[in-house]
């Protein structure tokens, strides 16, 4: 996996420079799918649909306490990777569209 995952991210850094992105949303979006990569066990995003991504995302916002705007960003990161890498469009996003749906309840406080 350490091969197919280093290519992967190689042309996922590739495909985001021709796009014109900064090298800020270049690592970004890197370290998001190597976090996804990671999470599922060093299982390839190709072998992954939408339930293991949104899976991650409520990972993020339950465990790992990140804002909406990270969430989103983690969400932007791998909705390219899928599209313009893996030319996959994750069939239904509707469900990992909205953040404020996985977002736990928990997280506001009440007095």
């Amino acid at each position: 996996m350490a091969t197919s995952s280093s290519k992967l991210l190689d042309q996922l850094r590739t495909k985001i420079r021709t796009k014109h992105h900064s090298i800020r949303t270049v690592e970004a979006y890197v370290s998001w799918t190597y976090r996804l990569i990671l999470f599922h066990n060093k299982t390839h995003p190709k072998d992954m649909g939408a339930s293991e991504v949104e899976l991650f995302l409520s990972h993020l916002a339950e465990k790992g306490h990140v804002a909406a705007s990270t969430q989103n960003q983690a969400l932007n990161a791998l909705v390219f990777l899928y599209r313009r890498v893996l030319n996959n469009d994750l069939g239904d996003m509707q469900n990992i569209s909205k953040l404020g749906v996985i977002r736990p309840a928990d997280r506001l406080e009440t007095r």
